[in-house]
């Protein structure tokens, strides 16, 4: 299994590799592979050759990279926090969003745009900010009506979940209708995810949650693994299974509220994802949390130029498409079982 696991990381890789490729060189602005490369190698050396164009270096460097790097780490964001919510609920049918971060984050940036708030914190506006801050704060007011006599039970999680997100995804719909007023489209586009209006700035906002927040998950797979087991038998293990399960739903949702403030509501990537690297890797999480993190970026850097190249979409509706079927698959997959 481990020699499996390394050849798929391997494929990823060189899949990350392809992502990147197709990501430089289609646009408005067709660029040959060759030249891309050359392009790219002369933003990171800086050094300039004479047969690249300024306008090149420019489209590469302030538009077509930040949006590639923004994607990748947005989709292992959202990867990654899937591993973790479905060996937490211990349910394949969990998702990064069923603890309230897309409906926290929908209101934020629903209550920005729609009041007007103007204000930028650390070169991130306030649509991105607000989302953040919403998606953040819902998700804390989920585990903190969830405690029960000094434990956090996973139905009761689930449940809590379930009704806060109805809350406040009911409560950005009174704000979107109430003061709509030639704003809407803008909070629809919003909350069907989109990588357009990607930047440095908003790179610079995610790449830490995700670099961290991963490298954490990991340090956890072990914990994971004896998680899986179940909450008895890990405690007999010697786990603190609350203390565990305090840690990873703080960083599941951090990496997932980071990903919905970049880039809005992205569907299915964290369910998706972390059952097709589970079957291609197994449930060992030391090897499918690393998977699961690369498969999610490569597969939303190349849903990313799916839509470009589609006349400018907006990404969630990609990954709803491709991410739908599969949900239904899974279902039927489990019916049958249980029969």
């Amino acid at each position: 299994m481990r020699t499996r696991a390394v050849v798929v990381i391997v494929v990823l890789l060189a899949a990350g590799f392809l992502a990147v490729v197709l990501s430089v060189t289609q646009g408005t602005s067709g660029m040959s592979t060759h030249k891309a490369l050359r392009v790219i190698w002369s933003v990171a050396s800086g050094w300039q050759a004479p047969d690249i164009a300024a306008e090149d270096i420019t489209i590469v460097r302030d538009i077509r990279l930040p949006r590639l790097l923004l994607g990748m780490l947005v989709g292992a964001c959202l990867a990654v926090a899937g591993v973790v919510m479905q060996a937490f609920f211990q349910n394949p049918m969990a998702a990064p969003s069923i603890v309230g971060v897309s409906a926290g984050g929908a209101l934020g940036a629903t209550a920005a745009i729609m009041f007007g708030l103007d204000f930028w914190l650390w070169r991130i506006s306030s649509v991105t900010s607000s989302a953040f801050v919403g998606a953040v704060t819902v998700t804390a007011l989920v585990y903190i009506l969830s405690r029960r006599g000094g434990r956090t039970p996973v139905g009761v999680l689930l449940l809590t979940g379930i009704a806060v997100g109805s809350m406040a995804s009911a409560a950005s719909s009174f704000i979107l209708i109430t003061f709509g007023q030639g704003q809407m489209d803008r909070v629809v586009y919003w909350m069907l995810g989109s990588l357009a209006a990607a930047d440095w700035a908003k790179v610079q906002m995610i790449w830490p949650f995700a670099l961290v927040g991963c490298v954490l998950v990991y340090l956890y797979g072990r914990d994971l693994n004896v998680l899986l087991l179940g909450d008895e038998q890990a405690h007999y293990l010697g786990l603190n299974v609350e203390h565990v399960k305090l840690g990873l739903l703080a960083l599941s949702s951090l990496l997932a509220a980071a990903a919905v403030a970049v880039a809005g509501i992205v569907g299915f990537v964290g369910l998706i994802i972390p059952h097709i690297t589970r079957l291609l890797v197994g449930p060992d999480h030391r090897w499918l949390l690393p998977a699961a993190g690369l498969a999610g970026g490569v597969l939303l850097a190349l849903a990313d130029v799916a839509v470009r190249l589609a006349g400018e979409i907006p990404i969630g509706i990609v990954t709803s498409m491709l991410g739908a079927p599969f949900f239904l698959y899974l279902l039927h997959k489990r019916r049958e079982y249980e029969m």
